[in-house]
This record gives structure tokens, C-alpha cells and sequence, in this order.
């Protein structure tokens, strides 16, 4: 269990880093769609060279696809919902809700998931220790993301500035969408995690749900910019401009084997940890050319109760 804990870590840490890349790609590209879809497409050709390479085929039979329900191939379409909505909420309600809403929306789906045993997961009682433990995680999640954004005078005008701008009622809604596409996420790692197990390959299951949000991606940028990116601004970008969608892969294809293994929601809350680590990192140092904000101590307090949070779930 614990290497498996490990692995989601590891794969969190690497997924807080494909959003400053793919932001630096966006200011390139003059379009955060069409960076998403070249991140897209290289995540599905990294997992489609691991996928041949692992189990030696790509697609699933013919007859495997009509024996499956239809909600089996859903990961690769919530995937691109996800990256879509984030993209589109930011500007709508702030930088604190677009990070701390689905969050939220992932901690209690994969809560949720366990508890019912959803999407072919394997059932987990929710016992005294393991609801503190989901609450200490939690409060902790909030610490290390919400407070340090709260002292930003950047973050908050910004957010400040959004929120006036928007009528309560279109905002209200806008905040029941930022929970439920943390929904939508959770929903996305137990299938991918079950239809890996149904395939018996992890490596396949993973390049299937990225080749379907590749296509959906690549239709929503062809709608909303109508162009392609020109060679001249192709030309400008950076070696790590192209990481995004190797990280991303590696992300998916963890969070497909860890999922059968330790469940969903402690596949989500170890992912959560690895992601928050890396963007106080990310901050500390000013990787990928993002801006550089020193780390403050609610950020260490928060990531230290999120363990312990982790911890009292797994005596649980």
C-alpha cells in the first residue's frame, strides 16, 4: 500500500508542474485550448508508444467494447471537461475558487466512491478514524492553499475584481460548477482505474482516455480559436514547453494502476498532497518561468495536517 501512496505522491508532484508549462505554452500559442491540445496529443502518443510497448495492442476488441456499460469509456471525455471548465472559470470566479472548489468536489467523490464501492471500486466502511482523518485533510487543504492566497495582494485583488464584476446568482452557479468538475475529476480516476483492471492493461486503459480527450480538446479549440498555431510561434518555445503532456500522461497512467490498489479516494488525497507540494516548489523557485512567491508557513502547517490527515486514514 505504501509504494502505492508513494507513486500517487510522485505522480501529483509531477502533474503541479504541467500547469505552469502549459501556461508559459498558452502565452506562446496566444491560446490556453490550443496548448492544451499539443499537451494532449503528446500525453496520448507518449502513453500510445507505452501502451504497444507494454501490452503490444492499442484499442481493446470489438467484442470487449459491447460487453462493457457505456459509462467504461467516459475517463477521456470528464478528463477534457475538466481541463476545459478550469480554463474557463479562472476568469469568472477567482484564483482561491477555481484552486479550492474542485478540490473539494475530488476529496468527497473519492470519499464517496470508496464508501459505495462506485465504478467497480472495491468498498471501504468509513470508520471514526477515517472521517477525521478526511476532516483533518481537509482543514489542511484549506491552510496550505486558501490562507497563503488570502495574503497575496495580487490573488486577492484579482479575485476581488471577479467577484464584483459577476451577478450573485450567475457566480453561485459558477461555484456549484468549480465542485462538481472535482467531481467530474474523481469519477474520471475510478473509471480509468476499473476499465485498466477490465483490460488487464493500465498502459491501455490510460492512452484510451487520453486519445478521447485529445479529440475533444482539439473540437473545442477548433471552435473557440479557429486557427492552428503558426510555425513562427512553434518555433519560439522551449524544450520544457513540451513536457506537459508527458506529465500529464505519467499522471493518468499512475492514478490507473494505484487506483485497483489503494482506492480512489486515497489515490486522489496522495495525487492532492503531490500537487500542492509541487506548486509551493514551483513558487519557492520560479520554475517554468512562473513567478516566484517564497513559501509561507501556512503553506508547510497545511501540507503537514494533510499528512497527518493521510495518516489517520490509513490506520483507518
Amino acid at each position: 500500500m505504501l509504494l502505492f501512496m508513494l507513486f500517487s505522491l510522485i505522480a501529483g508532484f509531477l502533474l503541479s508542474n504541467q500547469s505552469p508549462i502549459n501556461a508559459d505554452l498558452s502565452r506562446i500559442v496566444r491560446s490556453p485550448f490550443i496548448a492544451g491540445t499539443i499537451s494532449f496529443i503528446i500525453g496520448t502518443l507518449f502513453l500510445g508508444v507505452l501502451a504497444l510497448t507494454m501490452s503490444g495492442r492499442l484499442f481493446p476488441s470489438g467484442s470487449f467494447i459491447r460487453a462493457q456499460p457505456m459509462w467504461i469509456w467516459l475517463g477521456g471525455l470528464l478528463g477534457a471537461v475538466y481541463l476545459t471548465s478550469n480554463i474557463l472559470l479562472f476568469p469568472k470566479i477567482g484564483a482561491i475558487q477555481t484552486t479550492i472548489l474542485p478540490i473539494m468536489g475530488q476529496i468527497t467523490m473519492g470519499t464517496i466512491t470508496d464508501l459505495f464501492g462506485w465504478f467497480g471500486a472495491e468498498k471501504i466502511a468509513m470508520t471514526p478514524w477515517r472521517l477525521i482523518g478526511i476532516g483533518v485533510l481537509i482543514v489542511g487543504v484549506v491552510v496550505a492553499v486558501v490562507l497563503p492566497s488570502l495574503t497575496n495582494r495580487d490573488v486577492r485583488q484579482f479575485d476581488t475584481t471577479v467577484t464584483r464584476q459577476r451577478k450573485s446568482t450567475a457566480m453561485i452557479g459558477r461555484q456549484i460548477w468549480g465542485v462538481v468538475i472535482g467531481v467530474l475529476a474523481a469519477m474520471q480516476q475510478a473509471i480509468n482505474g476499473h476499465l485498466g483492471t477490465l483490460l488487464h492493461s493500465t498502459s491501455q486503459a490510460a492512452f484510451i482516455s487520453f486519445f478521447v480527450g485529445t479529440i475533444l480538446i482539439a473540437i473545442v479549440a477548433g471552435v473557440i480559436d479557429k486557427r492552428v498555431p503558426t510555425t513562427r510561434e512553434l518555433k519560439t518555445t522551449r524544450p520544457w514547453n513540451w513536457l506537459g503532456g508527458l506529465l500529464g500522461g505519467s499522471f493518468l497512467f499512475v492514478t490507473v494502476v494505484a487506483v485497483p490498489q489503494i482506492g480512489a479516494g486515497l489515490t486522489i488525497m496522495m495525487g492532492l498532497i503531490g500537487q500542492i507540494i509541487g506548486s509551493v516548489l514551483i513558487q519557492q523557485f520560479g520554475w517554468w518561468r512562473s513567478a516566484h512567491q517564497p513559501m509561507v508557513a501556512a503553506q508547510a502547517l497545511g501540507i503537514g495536517l494533510m499528512i497527518v490527515g493521510v495518516g489517520l486514514i490509513k490506520m483507518a
